[in-house]
């Protein structure tokens, strides 16, 4: 990302609203899912490197870098449906689909949401680097509030 672009998405109201929704999944999933357990990232610094940056980089990569951008190129996929375009629907369909390899159902669904809010990030900068950085944030709070 170019110094421009990086100013600009810096200067975007709708990114701090994404770290502000971060923090709304992470209450809403502790008060009704699972306790809060803060822990030390730390003292467990390569159990934290995996999920919060290398999970991360890849998925957004292979998702809305490579899938999200192939479906966009569609001409019906392009079209928005509460201010997400369809790609970005599918894509996070199958990216939650593919959860459920690794977690419980209810966990598979939930990503769903953040996933929209990465998908969105990608067709707004038509790039992948706000949504690499959003989704490290989101599971560092994960990884550093639950078990």
């Amino acid at each position: 990302m170019d110094n421009k672009a990086y100013s600009v998405f810096l200067r975007d109201v709708h990114w701090y609203l994404a770290i502000l929704l971060a923090v709304c999944f992470w209450l809403i999933y502790g008060f009704v899912f699972q306790p809060f357990q803060p822990r030390n990232i730390l003292l467990s610094l390569p159990l934290f490197i995996l999920p919060v940056l290398i999970y991360p980089i890849l998925e957004e990569i292979v998702f809305r870098g490579w899938l999200q951008g192939e479906l966009y190129k569609k001409k019906a996929l392009k079209q928005a449906l509460f201010g997400f375009t369809l790609a970005n629907v599918v894509t996070s369909l199958v990216f939650s689909a593919m959860h459920l390899v690794n977690h419980s159902v209810i966990w598979a669904l939930l990503i769903f949401f953040p996933s929209l809010v990465f998908g969105y990030f990608r067709d707004r900068y038509h790039q992948v680097i706000p949504s690499i950085l959003l989704h490290v944030f989101y599971n560092a709070g994960f990884v550093s509030l639950f078990p």
